[in-house]
């Protein structure tokens, strides 16, 4: 089991600055960051990485589409400019050394139609997706579909669409993810969620209901853990959660209240409470 930290709890731009930090995250613990990619110069996501291998760190990234490049956009200079614009965020990851780009690829973040996906917003997803997967193949760079909540997008909004999308793509470098956040939202069963995306999830984010501390919410983490050990998962668990020290990111996660005494706090709990969960779950409780 790869342990790791999204660091959009601090940043929305690794740089050196952040070195200090990166170093007490390896002291912490941790086996990996989640780092979020908006800025897309190769050198300095090389630079980064250059720190993170010395470090023994590994790395996935995080990026969202925007309404100027959105894939699902009915305008074919949009969706050229969200293929385009996923293209160089993978050319960001392969620099830095980054194994997974994960995160709502699919669509604008908070742009909403009024209805439900239509199929010819999901061919477009496809095939925009497609293209991205197979640049992303060469670069050696995976790529995980996140599916959100209803109040964040309408394409995906389950485990179960998500890996039928997923399916229906049907390229190696194209997988997706499972978020308890928005499950603890939109699954009716933890466990037939995680069941129905298992052949095809290779990446796990671990947050809590209030997007704080995991374990100090209400997020079903038994069912969580027992089935993602039944169905057999071996790969990340990623802690994501938000706070105030980022006015941009609580506005656009709706956090208006400290839920934590302080960054340190959430990554050394959360950190324990992953481990010890894990290692103290066992399959056979029914």
């Amino acid at each position: 089991m790869i342990y790791g930290l999204n660091l959009l709890l601090w940043t929305t731009e690794v740089n050196e600055t952040h070195f200090p930090l990166l170093d007490d995250i390896r002291k912490w613990g941790y086996d990996a960051v989640e780092i979020p990619v908006f800025n897309l110069d190769p050198a300095l996501h090389r630079r980064v990485g250059v720190h993170l291998d010395g470090l023994g760190l590994k790395r996935s990234a995080v990026t969202v589409c925007s309404e100027e490049a959105n894939p699902i956009d009915p305008s074919p200079a949009v969706r050229l400019a969200a293929r385009d614009y996923l293209m160089r965020v993978v050319d960001a990851c392969q620099a830095g050394g980054i194994e997974k780009l994960v995160g709502p690829i699919h669509s604008a973040i908070g742009k909403f139609s009024g209805t439900g996906p239509t199929p010819q917003e999901l061919a477009w997803a496809r095939e925009t997706l497609l293209a991205v997967a197979n640049h992303a193949q060469q670069a050696g760079v995976m790529l995980v579909f996140e599916y959100l909540n209803r109040f964040e997008c309408y394409l995906a909004t389950s485990a179960a669409e998500a890996a039928q999308f997923v399916r229906e793509v049907d390229h190696p470098n194209l997988r997706m993810m499972y978020d308890t956040f928005h499950a603890n939202i939109e699954e009716k069963c933890v466990a037939s969620a995680i069941r129905d995306c298992a052949d095809v999830c290779v990446h796990v984010h671990i947050s809590e209901n209030d997007r704080s501390t995991p374990g100090e919410g209400h997020v079903d983490w038994e069912t969580t853990f027992r089935t993602l050990k039944e169905t057999g998962y071996d790969d990340w668990l990623v802690i994501e959660a938000f706070g105030l020290a980022l006015p941009a990111i609580a506005a656009a996660t709706k956090i208006w209240r400290r839920m934590f005494p302080n960054e340190e706090h959430l990554a050394r709990r959360g950190l324990a409470f992953m481990k010890q969960h894990w290692e103290g779950t066992t399959t056979a409780r029914r």
